[in-house]
């Protein structure tokens, strides 16, 4: 049995997808942001404007590292959710959402996440070469909780997100159809979409839009050859964690006090059309040498 087909076991009535989709949207959207909501009408007094302020004027009143918790507390409650509806509406085992293998496979999490933070360190060195706009930006005070949260709530905050699309959905459709690339395409605009709300989205235009979707697909064809969320999640959980720890501007989603702060106007760049067209691909080259992928053009195209 395949990773796409993990879904062939258990219930599969339309009922328990749309329960579950129900219960994410519930989560991320209404009980997840409780605690911040919360904690904002406290911080102002219990005046009626507390919610009114921009992301600025929230880090400003409670702190970047608090409001950091809270925008990542929803994604906690998304993963909880999903696993619990595997386990107990789909009748299905837990390990099934995340890898087609005995046991989840730490080691491809770890070189994964390895290899993308090295590639963003050179990255970061390139840029910084004849650049004043990148300025160091250590905060000694908020340094330490900020390491705490990027190691252990970020990567639940990508998983959620690697679990939704790439695991829950993507069997979903792979149930449905039985052709990967459907699975690979779908989940990937999904995934896209799901970031247009992004501050980046709204500062770059919604051109930024095909680097979450070519990333999505990129993610979704990692998924489909490999048998498994391992290698996803080491990236996406290595690229968000680089974001909030390392490298950080005035513009993204999160707000921190990261390494470095780049000042320099927001552009869709050179590094971000570079990551698309040259690096992914290049990893998916070394992945393919690794483990020594094998019957790609069947998982993609055949029924299975």
């Amino acid at each position: 049995m395949s990773f796409l087909t993990n879904a062939d076991e258990g219930n599969n009535r339309i009922s328990g997808y749309v329960l579950t989709l129900c219960i994410v949207v519930l989560c991320y959207a209404v009980l997840g942001s409780i605690p911040l909501i919360v904690h904002l009408v406290i911080a102002n007094g219990g005046g009626e404007g507390a919610l009114a302020g921009t992301m600025s004027d929230w880090t400003a009143m409670l702190g970047e590292n608090t409001v950091l918790c809270y925008l990542l507390f929803p994604f906690v409650l998304v993963l909880l959710t999903l696993m619990l509806s595997n386990r107990f509406i789909h009748k299905r085992t837990v390990l099934s959402l995340f890898t087609a293998r005995e046991r989840f496979d730490w080691k491809r999490f770890f070189l994964a996440a390895g290899i993308w933070t090295a590639v963003m360190a050179v990255l970061l060195g390139w840029m910084m070469v004849g650049n004043n706009h990148i300025q160091w930006n250590m905060n000694p005070t908020t340094i330490i909780p900020l390491i705490v949260i990027s190691l252990l709530l970020i990567p639940l905050q990508t998983t959620a997100e690697e679990v939704l699309f790439r695991g829950y959905l993507f069997q979903a459709f792979g149930h449905k159809n039985r052709r990967g690339w459907i699975s690979v395409v779908v989940t990937g605009v999904l995934f896209g979409l799901m970031h247009a709300a992004n501050p980046e989205v709204e500062t770059l235009g919604y051109g930024v839009m095909s680097y979450y979707i070519m990333t999505g697909i990129f993610l979704g064809f990692m998924v489909l050859i490999d048998d498994g969320l391992e290698l996803s999640m080491g990236y996406h959980a290595a690229n968000n964690i680089f974001a909030a720890l390392i490298l950080t501007n005035e513009w993204q989603a999160f707000q921190t006090d990261a390494l470095w702060i780049d000042h320099a106007k927001p552009t869709f760049g050179w590094d971000v059309i570079a990551t698309m067209l040259v690096l992914q691909p290049l990893l998916l080259l070394l992945f393919a040498k690794l483990f020594r992928w094998k019957n790609i053009r069947a998982k993609l195209l055949d029924p299975q």
